[in-house]
């Protein structure tokens, strides 16, 4: 599911006021209170807006998006990164995967047969769980809906017992050249996972480039590859960063 134009505007507001009414929203779009709250109930199946009495409201931890709306938002510029990157993957025996849904993309065009996989994310866990001969960790902790994956300082500190030939990771936003975060756990856990992989590949959409994240990860030169669907910015040209798009 995907979000139409009106409910794209009411999350906006919603960022910006952190509240809304239906009856204030139906009278601004010129719409019925009918119509607002079903987009609410849609919006709330994403986990992007929690139903409050007459209204809606963003839920806690609201800067970080649902996955299952992540796997929808630019799923072809997605597919397009996720197809580039294969390539480039070479042979390695064990791989952390994070819990984004560009990561997601690529995971489900590999041949994970005969290697270790450790991840936080439960969807690409569940997929794997069904292929033959694949060693497969699930790192504990606390389970977020939106994410679809287990996060925290737990979490975490299980990366310690690991080391990865390779590490398979998106982002949230790329700012001034480098990778960051819309929480704070989420930054903890990749950086655990950056810190203790031979190969690093970060794969994300253009949209990426200019996004909002208020926590830093590491700079793009950190990465061995960084993948993604489209030219980057020109303000990183001539930086040491290895692009393929």
């Amino acid at each position: 599911m995907s979000l139409n134009e009106r409910q794209n505007e009411i999350l906006r507001i919603l960022k910006e006021q952190k509240k809304a009414s239906v009856t204030e929203l139906a009278r601004q779009f010129y719409v019925s209170e009918a119509t607002v709250r079903r987009d609410f109930s849609e919006m709330q199946s994403m986990g992007l807006v929690e139903r409050s009495h007459g209204g809606a409201i963003l839920p806690e931890n609201s800067e970080e998006i649902s996955i299952f709306f992540r796997m929808e938002k630019n799923a072809n510029e997605k597919e397009r990164a996720a197809t580039k990157a294969l390539p480039y993957i070479s042979p390695f025996k064990s791989v952390f995967i994070d819990s984004s849904s560009t990561v997601l993309a690529l995971a489900e065009r590999m041949d994970f047969s005969f290697k270790t996989v450790v991840t936080n994310n439960l969807h690409a866990a569940l997929q794997l769980s069904k292929k033959p001969n694949v060693t497969l960790i699930i790192l504990g902790g606390t389970v977020q809906y939106k994410t679809n994956s287990s996060t925290g300082c737990w979490t975490a500190r299980q990366l310690d017992d690991f080391s990865f030939d390779l590490m398979l990771a998106s982002c949230a936003a790329v700012l001034d050249g480098n990778a960051y975060e819309r929480s704070l756990d989420q930054k903890e856990l990749k950086r655990a996972a950056f810190e203790r992989a031979q190969k690093r590949i970060l794969v994300i959409d253009h949209t990426k480039f200019g996004a909002h994240g208020a926590y830093r990860l590491t700079a793009l030169e950190n990465y061995d590859l960084v993948v993604t669907d489209a030219p980057p910015p020109a303000e990183l040209e001539g930086r040491d960063i290895k692009f393929i798009y």
